[in-house]
């Protein structure tokens, strides 16, 4: 693993919480949770438009401060950019309806005999959501493994912790009844996320879920496990205590 990819995730958390800091809105727990997620996606595995016929990528939740400074990382546009207010930027999707695009982009690709591939990163939270389940099915069914499903498991939500609200587990046994090829990895383990991706991509007969174990807010001792950084940003005091912790 290039060391380089380790100091790239550090960026896009700083990024990440300035971002945050600015917006006063947005998910701050589960953007540091999935930077390592977007780092290695990003960075090792999708063919972008200059290689060809270029790979789909969606995101659900709330992740949209590390999404944009991932793409800003990766020279999809400037960094300079990040913070300019006028700056026209993709957005993500409401919780709970990235699966059911991307599973409509994998499905279509496949019709037309296309091959590239389909990525989509949401929450654990978003399997609250019933239209989630009804894409998982319809994954499984059409043996789509054109599409890779990364779920950042990091178990909180606005209320709490998910398995004390409203449990998932056993989740991997739940995927593989779908039909789903499942592969657990740390996280925050850039070699176990590159090399999850780089496996899925050899699949054949079943769409892949990467159920990727983080922390809540990696990086920052006061905001990591901490659900109630859910639904809160830092301050401008905060922001700078983050930034001096990500160093």
């Amino acid at each position: 693993m290039k060391q380089d990819l380790f100091q790239i995730a550090k960026n896009i958390r700083k990024d990440s919480i300035k971002i945050l800091a600015q917006k006063k809105s947005g998910n701050t727990a589960g953007n540091l949770s999935s930077a390592d997620i977007f780092t290695a996606l990003y960075f090792t595995a999708i063919k972008h438009p200059r290689q060809g016929q270029h790979d789909r990528v969606f995101v659900s939740a709330h992740l949209e401060a590390t999404w944009h400074a991932t793409l800003a990382h990766a020279g999809h546009f400037s960094k300079k950019e990040l913070l300019q207010p006028s700056r026209e930027l993709p957005k993500a999707t409401q919780p709970g309806h990235g699966l059911s695009i991307a599973l409509g982009s994998a499905l279509a690709a496949a019709m037309d005999l296309k091959t590239h591939h389909t990525y989509c990163i949401m929450s654990d939270a978003e399997h609250h959501h019933g239209q989630v389940w009804e894409s998982l099915m319809h994954a499984g069914k059409h043996k789509l493994s054109n599409l890779t499903l990364i779920i950042d498991r990091n178990n909180t939500q606005a209320d709490g912790y998910i398995e004390d609200i409203a449990p998932l587990e056993p989740l991997r046994a739940k995927y593989e009844a779908f039909n789903w090829q499942v592969i657990e990895v740390d996280g925050h383990n850039l070699q176990h996320i590159t090399e999850a991706l780089a496996e899925a991509k050899t699949m054949t007969t079943k769409p892949t879920a990467i159920i990727a174990h983080t922390t809540p807010g990696k990086g920052v001792s006061f905001i990591e496990n901490n659900y109630e950084w859910h639904a809160k940003t830092p301050t401008k005091e905060e922001e700078q205590e983050a930034l001096t912790e990500l160093q």
